[in-house]
């Protein structure tokens, strides 16, 4: 260790030591985060190095102490519920809308509701109607109330008690009252000024940036600016409160308002802006944030960017000690660490080299908080943008006209919506630029790819390290090989990097005999036929999931066709991404007439790449090198004679021949349809449905023989797949079971005159 690393660091010691406050909040947020078990931990470490004295060890124990013991409290206020009896009972409740429904993955509705002074989810499937209401409003609800199940844990860090799932829903034309209703009316008014000046799609995009609303957005106009790197457009944060700020200010000044009632108002409209767009983590971290730089300005003291951020950490914690698992919450503290260490330091360096003052905040400010969050976008969605730094930096001036004259347009409307309308009318003009921007990245190949989010941390450090090196004159003219050799590396590792995430088809290579594997695409089906170059892949697995990066971790480069056996979600929900990232010869398309979300996305993907789609029916072979595919059901018949049916009656079942390996691939269809085929002893065998009970298995067995039983479920998932008399039917079979639940991806290889089963798990 040399002699300038050892005074850097008693450096700040001393500068720690100097601010006791600082280090007092930051342990009472050590304390509110870590919760009543570990406090002394950190005492332990902080301790020898902050403290000369026995007070101050006192004083950072009676903080980290007390934050855990207010997180403690807080959480059994949170854990606190009524509603034990009703669990497991039917019941007809009135309940308070406390944000728009959102779509379901697998269909329907569901929306966090208020049941007196508990929350409640309400999820609705695909055949129950949801009735139009805005947020507020008072609903009527029956069905029946369960507990939250394993795939639910989400739920218990935004404080919901229960699931209520709903047989019917209406409306009682009542709505919730005092401050909270006024603000609803505020919110109805805002959203009524932005849609009187725009076209629908331009007004719902104005809804997200102004209000955080996304709920009115089409699918894939989501798709696309997650793909851009661009979502967090759509969600209310920081920016939206500076923005807001700002605006305020200036208003104000113009009417020559003094400081003191300027900064007041501020403060007023912050705490009315929260709850108006959403109070989600990020905006309420924003807002106490906010809130703490004005009351420094009032009280004629400069503001500490490290004590509002530590502030807005222990404000938002002691609300909800769960908060920091949130995803928007991390995320949010992040950017806001990133812009305080690297954006203002690369703004200055920007403006020194001539680019405007302005022009360099907003593109510094944009690339910290971009590179820092990229990381945890990686850990918690699986993906990463590699469009996302070029789609945000082009996007970051049109975002404050449509926030100001959104807010304008909002403000005015509150006195009469045909005011508003040009207002709002002139944000269309930004509003179509950041749309452009969306869909011209989003277009990009390779735009979104799913990285290892240690492998994106380490691009994005070694990105900041070259931003700060090659920006800072001063740091250029000291530079030592010792830095040269480190900024090298960090090159490398770009490098590598960048050529990991755009190679195409990495992993396996394409197997020399057969193989078919079953992806673990989670609660889902996905079935992957090869014979050395060949593929042919059965379902795409659940919206949002894997199943592209597993194909191209099985060395999959080109489809010679897609298969969606039938028209729901865990089958068809990723079809559309296979078509959009990889060449598809063809789709056998068995949705047989039914039109759920997930298909007509797949439909509009295989026009768009021209990509022929044929109806299946029986008798049918579908042929790709040393693949042979042969259809068993259903036969081809009219869509319409369907309607209204059970899709898992219906789905395609095909007998496969993979070169010497057969197999029988169900789907969902159970033995009620399996009795009525033609079939034959086969190798392997995809069981049906996830595994479900099927009290005709045994019979199938008995003519199928299968020597291995592949199972395709999730998880933990709340169905309870696989039942347990289906595994103790296979087993008495005599089947070899395996499940991606447990074993993840397994492949099953022909290997003369045995197979070999692999598994990822």
């Amino acid at each position: 260790m040399t002699d300038a690393t050892i005074a850097r660091g008693l450096h700040m010691i001393g500068a720690l030591r100097a601010r006791p406050l600082h280090v007092g909040l930051a342990a009472f947020v050590a304390g509110l985060a870590l919760g009543p078990r570990w406090p002394l931990i950190g005492l332990l470490v902080l301790a020898p190095v902050l403290a000369r004295r026995m007070i101050v060890v006192l004083a950072l124990a009676a903080a980290l102490l007390g934050g855990g013991a207010v997180a403690d409290a807080r959480l059994a206020a949170l854990d606190r519920s009524s509603l034990g009896p009703m669990i497991g009972h039917a019941v007809s409740v009135r309940v308070t809308l406390l944000e728009a429904p959102r779509v379901r993955a697998f269909g329907g509705r569901e929306a966090t509701v208020g049941l007196g002074a508990e929350r409640v989810l309400v999820r609705a499937s695909l055949g129950v109607p949801w009735p139009s209401g805005a947020v507020g409003s008072e609903l009527g609800v029956s069905g029946g109330l369960q507990s939250l199940g394993s795939a639910d844990g989400w739920l218990r860090s935004r404080n919901v008690h229960a699931v209520l799932g709903a047989d019917a829903i209406t409306v009682t034309g009542r709505a919730r009252g005092g401050a909270a209703g006024a603000l609803d009316r505020v919110r109805v008014r805002v959203q009524r000024a932005l849609d009187a000046g725009l076209p629908p799609a331009q007004a719902a995009l104005a809804r997200g940036m102004v209000l955080g609303q996304d709920e009115a957005l089409s699918e894939a106009t989501r798709d696309r600016f997650r793909r851009a790197g661009l979502a967090h457009l759509l969600a209310a944060s920081g920016q939206n409160v500076a923005l807001l700020a700002a605006l305020a200010l200036a208003v104000a000044a113009l009417l020559g308002v003094g400081l003191r009632v300027r900064l007041v108002s501020v403060i007023a409209l912050i705490a009315a802006y929260v709850p108006l767009a959403g109070a989600g983590p990020s905006i309420q971290r924003a807002g106490v944030m906010g809130a703490a730089g004005v009351v420094a300005a009032l009280a004629s003291r400069p503001a500490s960017r490290s004590y509002a951020l530590l502030l807005a950490a222990a404000v938002t914690l002691a609300l909800n000690p769960r908060a920091s698992a949130e995803p928007g919450w991390q995320l949010s503290f992040a950017a806001v660490i990133a812009i305080a260490l690297v954006g203002r330091r690369l703004a200055g360096a920007l403006a020194r080299r001539g680019l405007p003052r302005g022009l360099a905040e907003v593109v510094a400010l944009t690339v910290a908080a971009t590179l820092a969050t990229a990381p945890l976008v990686a850990l918690h969605f699986e993906r990463t943008s590699l469009v996302a730094l070029g789609a945000n930096v082009l996007a970051a001036p049109a975002v404050a006209p449509v926030m100001w004259l959104g807010t304008i347009a909002g403000a005015v409307g509150q006195i009469d919506t045909s005011i508003a309308a040009p207002l709002s009318a002139l944000a269309g003009y930004p509003l179509a630029y950041v749309g452009w921007v969306g869909e011209a990245a989003a277009g990009v190949p390779l735009a979104e790819v799913r990285a290892p989010p240690l492998l994106v941390a380490l691009a994005c450090a070694a990105l900041v390290a070259l931003a700060v090196a090659t920006t800072s004159a001063r740091a250029a003219a000291r530079w030592r090989p010792a830095r040269a050799a480190a900024l090298a590396g960090a090159a490398l590792v770009i490098a590598v990097g960048g050529a990991t995430l755009l190679t195409r088809g990495s992993g396996l290579r394409a197997p020399d005999a057969a193989r078919i594997t079953v992806l673990d695409v989670g609660q889902g089906d996905a079935i992957l036929l090869q014979h050395r170059a060949s593929a042919i892949l059965i379902d795409a697995g659940p919206p949002d999931g894997p199943v592209v990066a597993r194909l191209r971790r099985a060395g999959v480069a080109r489809l010679d066709a897609l298969v969606v056996t039938h028209a729901q979600a865990d089958h068809d929900g990723g079809a559309a991404a296979v078509l959009r990232e990889l060449e598809v010869g063809l789709v056998l398309d068995g949705r047989d007439g039914v039109r759920d979300r997930w298909g007509l996305a797949m439909a509009a993907e295989a026009r768009r790449r021209r990509v022929r789609m044929v109806v299946p029916d029986v008798g049918q072979v579908l042929r790709a090198g040393g693949i042979e595919l042969r259809i068993l059901w259903p036969a081809r018949e009219a869509a319409q004679a369907h309607a209204g049916q059970d899709p898992n009656q219906r789905p395609i079942v095909a007998l496969a021949r993979v070169g010497r390996v057969r197999a029988l691939l169900a789907s969902d269809a159970e033995s009620e349809v399996l009795s009525g085929l033609a079939l034959e002893p086969v190798d392997v065998l995809k069981v049906a449905h996830h595994g479900s009970a099927d009290p005709g298995l045994a019979a199938a067995l008995a003519v199928l023989r299968p020597r291995v039983a592949a199972i395709a479920v999730g998880a933990a998932n709340r169905y309870g797949h696989p039942a347990p008399s289906t595994l103790r039917t296979l087993r008495a079979a005599g089947a070899h079971i395996l499940r991606t639940d447990r074993d993840a991806t397994v492949r099953v290889d022909d290997e003369g005159s045995t197979l070999r089963v692999t598994r990822a798990g």
